[in-house]
């Protein structure tokens, strides 16, 4: 009777996985917005709004927004933009914030050295079978490239030993090793980035709302008072409202500048994530046959 040899299970087949979720709080989130939104009214309001600033301040009591006239410079004028500037204050702020903390999240995903560079000294190290120098490799590099490929290559030299898969279910477990720890590493990446696209746009819309609100009052001003005097209190007006325009357009020209040079350089971080998933996978294939 001829021999059964064994094959193996599904069970036999999965192995065990050292990519391990990373429980990172993202507070920064939601935190970030009110607490910028609390601070852009703050800079209106007892900055902008202080009664030394204007000529006329208002003497009534208003707390909330005191109807202040004359201002005496030409940035206080912003705050007779209305109540449209302390939200594009509080979006210029939010962006500002969400920029240093992508610049060093991403600053530190991209590692040390050259991502080419590393990823050419593992391949020289696997193609002379020095697996742990190669792991030593991805220690010094501390980036997300080198985080995945430590855990392909834990991946890897625990295949070197198993006896019980063939050359194709190996590669497949190194390849899904990488895959895992790749699956962890992009949403870290890619987090907050929503809040700069979103503000590219929002912001020109709030700049063009403030405007036209300014426009709206300007010109109901000059057709309840009429004459030379309603004329320059108009172009004062449509001065004071364009501010709101100025704001909100370089608010969203930060945000759209800042989030190309961000997917740039996540762009980079992937395509380095990628070659290494092929180098350890064509590696292995063909040096353990």
């Amino acid at each position: 009777m001829a021999e059964t040899r064994p094959v193996a299970t599904a069970t036999a087949a999965k192995s065990s996985t050292s990519v391990q979720p990373k429980k990172k709080s993202n507070a920064i989130s939601w935190v970030a917005p009110v607490v910028c939104i609390i601070a852009g009214y703050c800079i209106w309001r007892f900055l902008l709004g202080d009664a030394s600033n204007f000529s006329q301040p208002d003497t009534s009591g208003a707390f909330f927004w005191p109807k202040h006239k004359g201002p005496k410079g030409g940035l206080v004028r912003m705050y007779d933009g209305g109540i449209i500037v302390p939200l594009l204050l509080a979006t210029f702020l939010t962006v500002i914030t969400f920029v240093i903390e992508r610049l060093l999240t991403i600053t530190k995903a991209t590692g040390a050295g050259n991502i080419a560079e590393f990823i050419r000294k593992v391949q020289y190290h696997l193609a002379n079978k020095n697996v742990d120098q190669a792991i030593s490799e991805c220690d010094r590099q501390r980036g997300s490239v080198g985080n995945v490929m430590k855990a392909g290559l834990r991946k890897y030299k625990e295949m070197i030993s198993n006896t019980e898969l063939d050359t194709e279910q190996k590669v497949l477990a190194i390849q899904k090793e990488v895959e895992e720890a790749t699956a962890l590493e992009l949403p870290m990446l890619e987090k907050n980035l929503v809040f700069l696209s979103t503000i590219a746009s929002v912001a020109t819309l709030l700049g063009l709302l403030g405007t036209v609100l300014g426009m709206i009052t300007s010109f109901a001003a000059l057709g309840a008072e009429g004459g030379g005097g309603a004329a320059a209190e108009l172009s004062r007006g449509i001065s004071e409202a364009l501010y709101n325009t100025a704001l909100g357009i370089g608010t969203s020209a930060i945000s759209i500048i800042m989030y190309n040079i961000f997917t740039t350089k996540i762009d980079s971080i992937t395509y380095g994530i990628d070659e290494s998933g092929f180098t350890l996978t064509q590696s292995f294939a063909s040096l353990y046959k």
